[in-house]
């Protein structure tokens, strides 16, 4: 049986969650466990995409009067909001994309996701498997890609990956609520914030602690696998903490996706 490593990171500031994933890419070699990562946001923020044009999607003005925090992820994909749900993170080795592909890759690591809402009552599935046209949209919740999982013809969740030499990340989320008053008006074009899924609005009575639990029992099940629980390292701790203070915690990167962190 496959054993992970399962790292329960609890709520932490949105520019912290996102030093933490790429401390855990960044150390992770081949042969090390594949990490589970589970981890809550503070306060309701804003992750960006890698590539995410921010200037011309948010209004700055009313972000700033409302104090959201913000930062940018290392993976690609839309504008994603944050707060109400419960977050993951998977790291492999490298080969493993290699032999199932990038599409086929979201499909294997997404079937926890599909298992878990099914056990909680829901009929999900991919929406290319229902045959829903692709839309982009600068805002996660707004597109739809091949494999976005869409319960009762909304999009729950947003999932994305980065690739390195060594390994592979996916991060996502499963969302309890969205406090939509809080990002109200935030956004210069559609946020697909009120068609968007979430286990509240889909009248699921769940709490964050029993919601954990059913993920970790749903992903033990689809990969039969078993998880050794432990912190991070003293050598993750150490990066991460590098991380968040010379490029999460900074504009350069947050805003304008400048990361000058290693350069000479």
């Amino acid at each position: 049986m496959l054993r992970w490593r399962f790292i329960d990171s609890g709520p932490a500031s949105a520019q912290w969650n996102m030093a933490v994933d790429e401390a855990l890419l960044q150390i992770f070699k081949e042969g090390d466990l594949p990490i589970l990562r589970l981890y809550r946001w503070e306060e309701p923020s804003l992750s960006f995409g890698r590539f995410s044009h921010t200037k011309e999607v948010i209004d700055w003005e009313k972000l700033h009067v409302r104090d959201i925090p913000y930062v940018r992820r290392i993976t690609g994909g839309g504008i994603l909001v944050h707060g109400g749900d419960i977050s993951y993170t998977l790291i492999l080795p490298r080969s493993f994309i290699q032999k199932k592909g990038i599409k086929q890759s979201y499909r294997y690591l997404c079937a926890f996701l599909i298992r878990l809402y099914q056990n909680l009552g829901l009929d999900a599935g991919f929406a290319e498997d229902l045959q829903l046209d692709k839309t982009q949209s600068a805002v996660c919740l707004a597109g739809t890609e091949a494999y976005d999982i869409i319960i009762g013809g909304r999009k729950i969740g947003g999932n994305a990956q980065r690739h390195t030499r060594d390994a592979m990340l996916q991060h996502g989320t499963v969302p309890l609520k969205i406090d939509s008053e809080r990002f109200k008006g935030l956004f210069l074009e559609a946020s697909g914030l009120s068609q968007a899924a979430t286990l509240e609005g889909l009248h699921i009575d769940t709490t964050e602690a029993a919601l954990t639990e059913e993920i970790l029992k749903v992903f033990y099940e689809i990969y039969g696998t078993k998880a050794l629980k432990e912190p991070l390292s003293a050598k993750e701790q150490a990066l991460a903490q590098k991380l968040f203070d010379e490029k999460y915690n900074r504009e350069a990167w947050n805003v304008h996706a400048e990361n000058t962190l290693f350069k000479a």
